[in-house]
């Protein structure tokens, strides 16, 4: 009992520690992307999107050191899940009506679309291969490249940024991610002490405390007034989740593919990214399409946990 009291303790210090530290990151990530002549659309697609995707290629990076490889795949595909069925579902439903001053379908949808279908694709055969993963970084650099050549702002509106921010920018990154970490280690702990099986953790339990900076930055730019961030950060996270944690951890060591991901999980991550395509066509969400983006993530859920009961 005892110990159960010193894991609630943790999860409760960590999550303060996440909330802040997700504050200072997305002020400083803003004011930094703006003096680079981005636009915060953008900001959200890369420097947001790869610091609040640092917890799933830590805990995916000590899964393959740790011998537990298949964990890999689950956090993955059930951050994927989980940053476009709960997080995006949670924004639209919070900001009641999201307005996309950038039309995603130029280049980061058919990008995020195209990452869903290529890691179908490469896992047919069971195996994620040494040049597959090669083919990841490939398209992760395309994506960056493109991302910061096709939305550059104007000259004039480059605010300039004192030294101090940049610090904020990477103290709060740190912050976010060691947050994220002793979430996770207090949530999995708590789980198996109430004998919670470990694949359901892996794609429920993981894969919610890896999304965790994804939710709490993605909510906190939509009350800053600043929603094209928090939408590009969804975009961002599914497309580093997909070819960055799945590419780095494999040179650690084998990936081992669940063939449940390949007939269960894999086919509904794919259904809700081109759900995500179809709501954001007109350039907007509604309150209402984000309760139906939740439905989906209670659907994710509850089939997992009948999968292991």
């Amino acid at each position: 009992m005892e110990e159960v009291g010193l894991y609630i303790g943790m999860f409760l210090v960590s999550l303060f520690v996440l909330l802040k530290s997700s504050d200072f990151f997305i002020d400083s990530a803003e004011k930094i992307g703006l003096s680079l002549g981005i636009s915060p659309f953008i900001i959200g697609v890369t420097i947001v999107a790869f610091g609040t995707s640092l917890p799933e290629l830590a805990t995916s990076v000590a899964s393959v050191l740790a011998n537990d490889s298949e964990i890999v795949i689950g956090n993955v595909v059930g951050s994927n899940i989980t940053n476009i069925a709960l997080v995006l579902g949670l924004i639209a439903v919070i900001g009641k009506q999201i307005e996309l001053e950038y039309n995603v379908w130029h280049i980061d949808m058919p990008f995020l679309w195209g990452s869903a279908f290529l890691l179908w694709l490469v896992l047919q055969d069971g195996v994620f291969a040494f040049h597959e993963a090669l083919l990841f970084l490939v398209g992760i650099v395309l994506f960056l490249a493109y991302s910061f050549k096709a939305d550059k702002a104007d000259e004039s509106e480059r605010p300039t940024v004192a030294p101090l921010t940049y610090l904020i920018l990477i103290g709060g990154g740190i912050g976010v991610w060691l947050g994220a970490e002793y979430t996770i280690v207090a949530v999995k702990e708590l789980s198996l002490k109430a004998g919670i099986s470990s694949e359901l953790i892996a794609q429920t339990v993981i894969a919610f405390g890896t999304s965790l900076p994804e939710i709490v930055v993605s909510i906190a730019a939509v009350r800053k007034g600043v929603a094209g961030m928090a939408i590009g950060n969804v975009l961002g996270s599914n497309i580093f989740n997909t070819y960055i944690v799945m590419a780095i951890p494999s040179f650690f060591g084998k990936l081992e593919i669940p063939p449940i991901m390949m007939t269960t999980s894999i086919p509904i991550m794919i259904m809700v990214t081109i759900l995500f395509g179809i709501i954001t066509n007109n350039r907007k969400i509604t309150r209402w399409e984000g309760f139906l983006l939740l439905m989906f993530y209670a659907f994710f859920i509850m089939d997992n946990v009948n999968r292991v009961i």
